[in-house]
């Protein structure tokens, strides 16, 4: 038995840390293991959705960083184009 997908909040409705929160005491409920296999399904679906989520919401932040700090994960810096300013080098876009 699964919420149905309005009761089921959206990525914005839901923090990082509720998700989180959520997905310990599902763990937690699944751990004890004298549950229903139903119930024990629903959870584990729950559980992949939260997870899911949680996962996509710290990409997302990871991303936000990185333009922040303006340096990649190898440590260049990052620069972005203007619009309609000359290509800074002769360099085909992705060439290294």
């Amino acid at each position: 038995m699964t919420a149905s997908p309005a009761e089921r909040p959206s990525d914005n409705d839901e923090s990082f840390e509720a998700s989180t929160e959520r997905l310990g005491r599902i763990v937690e409920e699944l751990e004890h293991g004298d549950l229903p296999l139903e119930r024990s399904l629903a959870l584990f679906e729950e559980g992949v959705a939260l997870a899911r989520r949680a996962q996509a919401q710290i990409e997302r932040a990871e991303r936000r960083v990185e333009e922040l700090l303006g340096f990649d994960a190898q440590g260049r810096p990052v620069t972005k184009e203007l619009a309609g300013a000359a290509p800074a080098s002769s360099k085909p876009q992705g060439a290294r």
